[in-house]
């Protein structure tokens, strides 16, 4: 019978000890963690919704989105190159509401959203003059608009292009490298939807700067009414893939219109992702749509978000 030398036992059990975290990398992994993140879009509909209105579950992380913060004059007849300005609710959503529901729920930020579908029953238009004059001017305005609001991000919303997409990947990009880098904004989202030219323009800015952008609030009510469980499904994956290694949250409307509705099995698909280990969160277009039904879908998807296990 052969001696095992006791420096030889030792050196193998050090070893072991040592790798043996490694051995275990592989499985971690393959477990990729759901999120409990819950966005809202407000504002832009002025039907004097406020914050306090809506309910909010103590156990998600909870982000109001103010739509819209747009580059046109005041009346919102003329694109500023950059300079942008307040659109939404003022009355209901001004700086003072926004300190105080942070204030009373230490899970709540607050972000704007940039663009926007229409200014004054016309399309609203990304339309720069040049990449440094837009940036310049997007920087300059829009930081005094997070300080005075004290706002925590931003989302990209822009819908319709007077530009070719270099020129929008440059200048969200560096806009959103800029206010981070200033510690202006703590985190940054996309909006895009199933549109020719809406993911040409987004997909190369995430191509570019897709390493800066938080969170993806897909569209997904863009599709057709009649949308089912399973498409929703196949159109998340191919979201996913179109945006690869992005957080995409998947979303409804509460306006009447569009993609799979709460009622045609929403939360169903959100249970199917849940259980996959893919869901990343949840936003709703919009809390000014929702006032008519009580808030209840907003109640219903923090309950999921919150629930260790699928419901």
């Amino acid at each position: 019978m052969k001696l095992i030398n006791p420096n030889q036992l030792f050196i193998t059990i050090f070893l072991f000890f040592q790798l043996s975290p490694l051995l275990v990398l592989p499985t971690q992994a393959h477990s990729a963690p759901n999120a409990n993140l819950f966005r809202e879009y407000i504002g832009a509909e002025f039907n004097n919704v406020k914050f306090s209105d809506i309910p909010i579950n103590p156990n998600v992380d909870f982000h109001f989105l103010l739509s819209f913060a747009i580059d046109y004059d005041t009346s919102g007849t003329a694109a500023t190159n950059g300079k942008f300005n307040v659109f939404w609710d003022t009355n209901n959503l001004s700086p003072s509401q926004v300190s105080a529901i942070k204030q009373r729920h230490p899970n709540v930020k607050v972000g704007l959203s940039l663009g926007g579908d229409s200014v004054n029953g016309a399309s609203a238009f990304f339309k720069p003059f040049s990449i440094d004059s837009w940036v310049s001017n997007a920087v300059s305005t829009l930081t005094q608009i997070i300080q005075q609001y004290n706002l925590d991000g931003i989302d990209i919303d822009y819908e319709h292009f007077s530009s070719d997409t270099h020129t929008f990947a440059e200048c969200i990009g560096r806009l959103i490298k800029t206010l981070k880098n200033n510690n202006v904004i703590s985190f940054a989202s996309i909006a895009p939807f199933d549109d020719d030219q809406v993911q040409i323009h987004y997909k190369a800015l995430w191509n570019k700067y897709g390493q800066l952008i938080d969170y993806v609030n897909f569209q997904f009510y863009a599709y057709d009414e009649g949308t089912t469980v399973s498409q929703f499904i196949d159109y998340f994956k191919t979201q996913s893939s179109n945006y690869h290694g992005g957080k995409v949250l998947v979303s409804f409307t509460t306006e009447g219109s569009g993609g799979l509705s709460p009622e045609n099995g929403f939360f169903s698909a959100c249970n199917q992702l849940k259980q996959q280990g893919l869901l990343h969160g949840i936003f709703i277009w919009s809390a000014d749509d929702s006032k008519k039904n009580g808030f209840r879908y907003e109640k219903r998807s923090q309950t999921l978000l919150a629930s260790p296990h699928h419901i």
